[in-house]
C-alpha cells in the first residue's frame, strides 16, 4: 500500500467557519505568521543538538534497528511473554503502539496467531498489580526489559529489584539472558549493571528525552518483538518531518498546529485540550499525547527565568464511548475547550449489521449498515454538535492505522510541541515539577543522601492537618 500523509483540518477552529466570536480570526494567524516563522527556524537550527536528539531518529539508526529487529526475533523464538519494566514515556509509548498496530486482544490470541510473545508494560507501582503480573507469567519463559535513562528511577529499579531476584531463584544460572536494558551509553546505575551481570543492551541517544523516545530503542524494541515495521514507523516520522520544513505557517502543519493552539490558550483562555480518537486503536495515543503535552508545557518561567504559568490541559477522550459521559460537558460546559478528532478513513475491519427487530423502526434503520459507518455518523455527528455550539475543533484524518501513519502522526505531535515551546520562550524538554515530587518521595523512603535529608526536614516544617477536616 503506497504510504499516504495524514492530514490536519482546522476547519472548524476558524471564526470565518465557526463564527466571529467562537474561532480563530485567520487575520490572527496572519500576524503571528513572523513569530511562527522564527519559531519553526530555531526548531530547524537546533536540530539534533541540545534536547532535540530525537528529531535526527528518522534518519541515524540503521545499525540500530537491525540490531533490534535482530534481538527481537531471538526474542520471539526463546520466550513467551515480554514484560516492559518503565514508567512515564518507557511506557506510554510501548503501550500506544502495541494498541494501534496489533490485535486489539493480542495477548489473547493463541500463540500461532500472534506476531511475537504476549506483551505486559508495567508501569506502576501498585503491589496488587504487580502480583497479579506474577501470576500470569512464567519467569522461565519471560524476557524483561529494563528501561531507565538514569538507573534512578524508583519505580523502574524496585521492579527490576523484585525480578532479577525471581530468576535467580527461578532460573538460576544465566537468569542474566531473561532481561534487556535500555539505558544510558555511559551513565547512571542501570548501565553499571549491563557492565557487571553481562545484560544484553541498547543505548537511550543523547538529546533523547522520555516522552519523546518512542522512536528509538526504548519504543522500538517492544514493537519489533510483537512484529511491528518499526522501519514503516521511522520511514513515516521522515514523511511528516519533511512536511514540518516550510517556515509558512499556512503550509506547515505543525507550526499552524502550535499557531492554533497558543492563540487559544495565550489570547482566548482555551486551556483545555481535549485529544479525542474515534479508533480503539488510537485510545492510547491519546494517553501518551497528555504526557508530551503536559509535561513539555505545563510551565512556570520562561528560559529567561521570568515568572510564568503556561500550558494547556490536555484531556483523553474515546469517541463514540464518551460522547455518553464527557460531551455534555463539551458542548454546554465553559468556552475553554478546543476538541481534536483523530479519524481514520479506512479501518482494518468491516463488521455489517444485520436487518432485524423490523417492528422497531428505531433498530430496524441500523440493518445493512455497518459499524463503519455508524462510528464515521457518530463522529460526523459530534463534531456537528460542537459547531452549533460555537465550541472549536480539528480532525487529524490518517488514511489507516498503520506503521507509516502512526509514526507520522507521532513526530507531528513532537513538532508541534517544540514549535509551542518556542511561541510560549520555555524550556519544553525538562520537568522541574516532576523531579520536586521524586525529591519528596525518595525523602519520604528515608533516602540517606544529604539533599533527600534536607527535603525531609523540609516537608516537616508542613501545617500539621486538623482533625476537623477529617471526616
Amino acid at each position: 500500500m503506497e504510504d499516504k500523509l495524514i492530514r490536519l483540518d482546522v476547519n472548524h477552529m476558524m471564526a470565518d467557519m465557526l463564527g466571529l466570536q467562537c474561532g480563530v480570526n485567520p487575520a490572527e494567524v496572519d500576524a503571528l505568521a513572523v513569530f511562527a516563522k522564527r519559531a519553526q527556524e530555531n526548531v530547524a537550527a537546533k536540530r539534533g543538538t541540545g534536547m532535540l536528539g530525537w528529531t535526527e531518529l528518522p534518519y541515524n539508526q540503521e545499525e540500530v534497528v537491525e540490531k533490534l529487529l535482530n534481538v527481537a526475533a531471538h526474542v520471539r523464538e526463546k520466550f513467551d511473554a515480554f514484560v516492559v519494566l518503565g514508567i512515564g514515556g518507557s511506557a506510554l509509548g510501548p503501550i500506544a503502539i502495541q494498541q494501534a498496530l496489533n490485535h486489539l486482544h493480542y495477548n489473547e490470541l493463541p500463540k500461532a496467531k500472534r506476531n511475537g510473545p504476549r506483551l505486559y508494560v508495567e508501569d506502576n507501582v501498585d503491589p496488587e498489580r504487580m502480583a497479579a503480573l506474577l501470576d500470569v507469567i512464567d519467569p522461565k519463559t519471560t524476557c524483561f526489559n529494563v528501561i531507565t535513562k538514569s538507573g534512578a528511577t524508583a519505580e523502574t529499579m524496585s521492579q527490576y529489584l523484585i525480578v532479577s531476584d525471581l530468576l535467580k531463584r527461578e532460573v538460576g544460572e544465566g537468569w542474566q539472558e531473561h532481561i534487556i536494558a535500555t539505558t544510558d551509553e555511559s551513565r547512571g546505575n542501570l548501565i553499571k549493571l549491563v557492565k557487571s551481570e553481562g545484560f544484553e543492551s541498547f543505548v537511550i541517544p543523547n538529546g533523547v528525552g522520555g516522552r519523546f523516545s518512542e522512536m528509538c530503542p526504548v519504543g522500538l524494541l517492544a514493537a519489533a518483538v510483537c512484529g511491528i515495521d518499526i522501519r514503516a514507523m521511522l520511514r513515516g516520522a521522515a514523511m511528516m518531518d519533511e512536511a514540518c520544513k516550510s517556515s509558512d505557517v499556512w503550509k506547515n502543519p505543525a507550526l499552524l498546529e502550535a499557531t492554533l493552539q497558543y492563540i487559544c490558550s495565550e489570547e482566548m483562555g482555551v486551556n483545555v485540550h481535549v485529544m479525542m480518537p474515534y479508533a480503539d486503536s488510537l485510545r492510547y495515543i491519546a494517553d501518551w499525547f497528555c504526557q508530551l503535552w503536559a509535561e513539555s508545557l505545563g510551565k512556570n518561567v520562561t528560559r529567561k527565568g521570568m515568572a510564568v504559568n503556561v500550558g494547556q490541559t490536555p484531556v483523553k477522550s474515546l469517541g463514540v464511548t464518551d460522547q455518553h459521559s464527557q460531551l455534555q460537558l463539551y458542548t454546554e460546559g465553559p468556552y475553554d475547550k478546543v476538541v481534536t478528532f483523530l479519524k481514520v478513513e479506512n479501518y482494518r475491519a468491516e463488521t455489517k449489521i444485520p436487518h432485524g427487530c423490523e417492528e422497531i423502526p428505531d433498530v430496524a434503520f441500523l440493518g445493512g449498515k455497518s459499524h463503519n459507518q455508524l462510528i464515521q455518523a457518530e463522529r460526523v455527528g459530534t463534531e456537528y454538535a460542537l459547531y452549533r455550539a460555537g465550541r472549536m475543533s480539528q480532525t487529524i484524518t490518517l488514511p489507516e492505522v498503520n506503521a507509516n501513519t502512526i509514526g507520522q502522526l507521532l513526530y507531528f505531535f513532537e513538532m508541534t510541541t517544540a514549535y509551542m515551546g518556542e511561541f510560549l520562550d520555555i524550556d519544553a524538554f525538562n520537568q522541574p515539577g516532576v523531579e520536586e515530587s521524586k525529591l519528596a518521595s525518595f525523602a519520604v523512603l528515608g533516602h540517606p543522601a544529604e539533599k533527600f535529608a534536607k527535603k525531609r526536614d523540609e516537608m516537616a516544617t508542613q501545617p500539621k492537618e486538623k482533625d476537623k477536616y477529617i471526616l
